[in-house]
């Protein structure tokens, strides 16, 4: 657990965040006399305009490091790293928050890199969105060469993070051109069924075994609620349909026929560039739902092993094999599907970088569309971070040789990065990346990151996103994230909707 003793918590999101990524799975406490291994204590002097921070061991006494320089420190940054060294308060303007925020996170990166040694590939960034900085530079016109400086001296990103921002940001550009973000929309649909919970699992999702009996409750909910999204988004293009979860194949054929029926009858299809639909578990899939699903003209289908190894696979609760994973994949080939995605995730408790190496060789062999490679994320609400003193020291290991595995072998099946996203806690704070072989890329997945195109979202735990491009904001209405909560209080769902939808559709 890490103490954070502040006179003023206007910062204290961004204090909390950094020392997350150097501390993935740690606790906090906000008082003294908790069983803390340290403090970081930060006082605002509103008068002189500064902001002092330091790090106090559990006695209270400051510690004190004076560490080696920080390798390729940007020169504008000279006099931060100067006042560091001789525990200056920082100079802020609190009229700019954005600077005064970017002032303090340096300066705790420069005490915790004192403190660790470690230096974070992404620096003080910290936001799930980093290509975000490059696209909306680009938008305004800047050069690539300005782009890396203004993330190095901002944000001490590394250096190969940032040709990756820059290099992902410009082919998310060009895959987005055919969309019109002003009238078109995307359509999000959740499942929140799964045939078990893993280990590391936060999402919205329930066993379907205890919930097999009330499916059909949940669909009829569902269907009020994608009557009235085509009723207050009827006119508008739609671009791209996302079924995900949850994991949406856990349903019976018989009931995802019924609701792939009503999506057809009720939205106008006709013109979508993709329709994705999570297959995500392999114990989930048949031949009867893969038939159902090609019916009704899903494009894109996603079969998510996590890991081809299958210790791994026993150990994060998947109850399915790895054989199965090449079953259901070849399956899927055969009945016609030619964009197939492949989700994984590196720093799962106890694999090393050979298990990677080993399930990248697997992939190779089976030649997906796409693959995503998640780094694994302690999220709060998984059973890994409530057994985390039984697995911390079992994750985070070997990252960026895994990462560096993943990009390499996602490089010789001829893919291509195209999206990048982060999570809070992230197993040596990397990031998720989706590779696609030309014309398979995931244009969902690109919006739901770049929040460039209204997204309207049914379904429990789904959050709808309205975006007002006049009034250069966004807006966000989240349903329950409990089934049964939603099936009972669906008119209230609505409602919810009804007060945001009447600014948007003005």
């Amino acid at each position: 657990m890490i103490g954070i003793l502040l006179n003023d918590y206007a910062y204290e999101q961004d204090i909390r965040e950094l020392l997350m990524a150097f501390y993935p799975g740690e606790t906090f406490a906000y008082e003294k006399g908790a069983e803390v291994s340290f403090y970081v204590e930060g006082k605002v002097n509103e008068a002189h305009s500064q902001f002092s921070l330091c790090i106090r061991g559990r006695d209270g006494e400051p510690e004190s490091r004076e560490p080696e320089k920080l390798e390729e420190l940007p020169e504008e940054l000279e006099g931060e790293w100067e006042a560091f060294l001789k525990n200056l308060p920082i100079e802020l303007c609190y009229n700019d928050r954005t600077e005064a925020k970017s002032k303090i996170k340096r300066r705790l990166y420069f005490i915790l890199y004192g403190r660790t040694g470690k230096v974070l590939p992404w620096g003080t960034l910290t936001g799930i969105r980093p290509t975000k900085i490059a696209m909306t530079r680009m938008e305004e016109g800047w050069e690539d060469e300005e782009i890396a400086s203004y993330m190095k001296k901002s944000y001490l990103t590394g250096e190969d993070k940032i040709r990756l921002s820059i290099e992902i940001a410009g082919r998310e550009r060009e895959l987005l051109k055919v969309l019109n973000y002003e009238k078109g929309y995307s359509l999000y649909i959740g499942i929140p069924f799964c045939p078990t919970t893993c280990l590391y699992c936060s999402f919205t999702s329930y066993p379907i075994g205890k919930w097999a009996s009330r499916t059909g409750e949940y669909l009829d909910a569902l269907f009020r609620e994608l009557d009235y999204t085509a009723e207050h988004f009827r006119g508008r293009p739609l671009d791209t349909v996302y079924f995900g979860g949850g994991t949406p194949t856990s349903l019976t054929a018989g009931d995802l026929d019924r609701l792939l029926k009503k999506v057809r009858d009720t939205f106008d299809l006709e013109n979508i560039l993709e329709f994705t639909v999570e297959a995500g578990r392999p114990d989930s899939i048949t031949e009867e739902k893969l038939l159902v699903l090609k019916e009704y003209g899903v494009t894109r289908i996603s079969i998510n092993p996590q890991t081809m190894k299958q210790e791994t696979l026993d150990l994060i609760g998947r109850r399915h094999t790895v054989e199965m994973v090449k079953e259901k994949f070849a399956l899927a080939r055969k009945l016609g599907f030619d964009n197939i995605n492949m989700d994984f995730i590196i720093g799962l408790p106890g694999e090393t970088a050979k298990d990677v190496d080993r399930t990248m060789e697997e992939v190779k062999a089976l030649k997906p569309d796409s693959i995503t490679v998640h780094s694994l994320a302690i999220k709060r609400a998984s059973r890994l971070n409530l057994l985390w003193e039984e697995y911390k020291d079992l994750t985070g290991k070997d990252i960026d040789a895994m990462a560096e595995i993943s990009r390499k072998a996602a490089l010789e099946m001829g893919m291509e990065p195209y999206y990048l996203y982060r999570q809070k806690n992230m197993a040596g704070n990397f990031e998720n990346v989706g590779y696609a072989l030309p014309g398979k890329a995931c244009l969902y997945n690109i919006l739901i990151m770049e929040e460039l195109q209204t997204i309207a979202a049914c379904g429990a735990g789904t959050t709808t996103k309205l975006i007002f491009p006049e009034e250069n904001r966004k807006e966000r209405v989240e349903n329950v994230k409990d089934a049964g909560q939603y099936i009972e209080r669906i008119e209230e769902m609505l409602e919810r909707k009804e007060k945001m939808l009447a600014k948007w559709e003005k």
